[in-house]
């Protein structure tokens, strides 16, 4: 059995409220402002493409940060999704948040598979926003509470986020 503690559970309500919720009124809006466009088999197809390419890059990414940091990042038995040892090799060299870089595009992602030009142009920018604030807000703080001084180290030397060609590489990798 799967052990998450309530800041994980947190996390993924938020994240299902944000793309269910977030598709649900993007169709209801799209009926609405955009009926044309939503229901126009061109802009389906036009929307997936790139929104099947920008999904596969979000998973690669997550899986490649998440199997990294869960196996450099993990000693004894934690909850799943935690860490209890700070990670500043490999991409955690490069930027502090790879992870949530992959992730952040993730609504982006599902917006253009859904075809819904209200979560494509407002919403979807909107949720990434959001995601941005409470890295900074939550992640963060977090991170420097766990691991002390360490952190405060390493924020000073790593980026947030790292748009290297580089960096971008390995994260694809």
């Amino acid at each position: 059995m799967i052990k998450l503690d309530k800041g994980n559970i947190f996390r993924i309500v938020v994240w299902f409220v944000m793309l269910i919720g977030g598709a649900l009124v993007s169709i209801y809006l799209d009926k609405i402002y955009f009926y044309s466009l939503f229901n126009s088999l061109q802009f389906h197809i036009v929307t997936l493409i790139p929104g099947y390419i920008l999904l596969r890059m979000v998973l690669k990414a997550s899986r490649n940060t998440g199997r990294y940091l869960a196996r450099m990042g993990r000693e004894g038995n934690i909850s799943r999704l935690q860490t209890n040892k700070l990670v500043t090799t490999g991409l955690y060299g490069c930027m502090r948040h790879p992870m949530h870089l992959g992730l952040m595009f993730f609504p982006l992602a599902f917006a253009l598979l859904l075809g819904s030009p209200f979560f494509i142009v407002i919403l979807a920018p909107l949720e990434m926003f959001f995601m941005f604030i409470m890295i900074k807000l939550v992640e963060e703080p977090e991170a420097e509470k766990k691991f002390g001084e360490a952190y405060r180290q390493y924020k000073k030397n790593v980026p947030f986020f790292n748009f290297s060609v580089y960096c971008l590489r390995k994260l694809l990798q």
